[in-house]
């Protein structure tokens, strides 16, 4: 009986200077922007950017077409999904029925989360075990399942940019786009 046999392994990814990678870890594909770290246990798939001074703790799964902003803080366990199973099952590999991900800067998201294919404007904390299904266009604290807007981060404003055109925009009382 014929088998293939893959290693974990860092491979193709273009890093910013000074980040840490603690192995094992399978890193393919991606960038990694300057000053980041990322823990243990990881994977990040082809063309995934993760901006600078972010913080990728252990056991994450960032997917393709996943874009993370600068200053950004991805919790233990975290994952993000690309495929919502549109056909009824998996994407088996076809990249049209994937989804993108942006998310904002100074975003901290909690250990064990769920990101579906969403933009997520800047400064916003989602909960830990918080799934998140809808685009969040306004700064503040989020959580459950799914994810609803709790309060308002002190110093922030109620004008955000739309992370997925640059657009600038005041939000919804409740910060989430259906």
């Amino acid at each position: 009986m014929r088998h293939i046999t893959l290693q974990v392994s860092v491979r193709d990814v273009v890093f910013g200077e000074n980040v840490t990678i603690i192995e094992p870890v399978n890193i393919y594909g991606c960038k990694i922007g300057k000053n980041s770290f990322v823990g243990p246990f990881t994977e990040i798939q082809k063309d995934v950017v993760i901006g600078e001074k972010c913080k990728i703790q252990s056991h994450a799964f960032i997917c393709e077409l996943v874009t993370i902003g600068n200053n950004c803080f991805i919790g233990h366990g975290v994952i993000f999904v690309n495929d919502l199973f549109s056909t009824g099952g998996p994407a088996m590999r076809d990249k049209d029925l994937l989804k993108p991900t942006i998310i904002g800067n100074n975003v901290s998201i909690g250990s064990n989360a769920t990101i579906l294919p969403v933009a997520i404007c800047d400064n916003v904390v989602i909960g830990a075990a918080s799934v998140v299904t809808k685009n969040i266009t306004k700064p503040g604290i989020y959580a459950g399942n799914p994810a609803k807007f709790l309060r308002s981060i002190e110093g922030t404003n109620t004008y955000t940019t739309n992370a997925l055109n640059g657009e600038i925009s005041e939000t919804s009382e409740s910060g989430i786009n259906n």
